[in-house]
């Protein structure tokens, strides 16, 4: 049973975390159609993450709520891409882009897992997965091919090696296989990187040879950036003042 809370943890951490990350554009986004967009789908993120949190607690962890706001950063499993900083919109594309690529393919495999509530819960948000991409796909094209190439360049030569921490293995992997629950995170990173190539051929932009990148692992063991518990802290605020309240 703790390879697959394992296995969820870490997908629904990523989840609640870029919801969050994409969420600070609300407000300061450089067209008011893509603020409203980027604060979509961070509403999704978020959404996402919570019937996630809602499986675990089925399987004996503690209530969504709990689980999202309670923790510290050592408890988290999320990957170090989505605790990066916003930063400038070129890169916030770029994470939007890789990371919701390595969802794709995730929840693709997940659709046929032997564990019912997340086979379910992944053919339930294949729609709002599938519009994540159509933005994504539009964005990269536009800028990909733009004066915007240069910046989109170095934002992705930057984001590439944390995005190959999405697929940071555990110990714990081969019992998923096994149990025909998952699919080895070389087998997702694979077809993931088809993916973006794929699309990147329609633009002027490159990815980095893999090769020759180091990937940031650690994340799904509790080893995070210095970026993520000042977030925690910032997200949890008003729940730790009183976690019994109800609204």
């Amino acid at each position: 049973m703790e390879h697959l809370k394992e296995l969820i943890y870490k997908i629904a951490d990523d989840q609640l975390i870029v919801g969050h990350r994409n969420a600070e554009w609300t407000g300061i986004g450089p067209l008011l159609e893509e603020d409203i967009a980027f604060a979509s789908m961070a509403q999704d993120k978020v959404g996402q993450s919570h019937q996630l949190y809602t499986l675990l607690h089925h399987l004996g962890e503690s209530e969504p709520d709990t689980l999202a706001f309670m923790r510290n950063a050592n408890q988290f499993h999320c990957c170090h891409l989505v605790e990066l900083p916003i930063g400038e919109y070129d890169f916030s594309l770029i994470r939007h882009f890789l990371f919701d690529y390595a969802e794709a393919v995730r929840f693709k495999h997940l659709k046929t897992s032997s564990y019912k509530p997340l086979a379910q819960l992944a053919t339930k948000l294949e729609g709002e997965i599938r519009y994540h991409i159509i933005h994504a796909n539009a964005w990269i094209k536009k800028l990909g091919n733009s004066n915007a190439l240069e910046r989109m360049q170095q934002s992705l030569d930057y984001a590439f090696p944390f995005a190959l921490g999405i697929f940071e293995s555990s110990p714990l992997e081969q019992q998923l296989i096994d149990d025909n629950i998952a699919v080895a995170e070389s087998t997702l990173r694979d077809e993931w990187l088809q993916d973006v190539n794929a699309l990147l051929a329609k633009t002027q932009l490159e990815l980095p040879e893999v090769k020759l990148a180091t990937p940031q692992f650690g994340g799904r063991v509790g080893n995070h950036t210095a970026h993520l518990q000042p977030l925690l802290d910032e997200m949890s605020e008003v729940f730790r003042v009183d976690p019994a309240a109800e609204w």
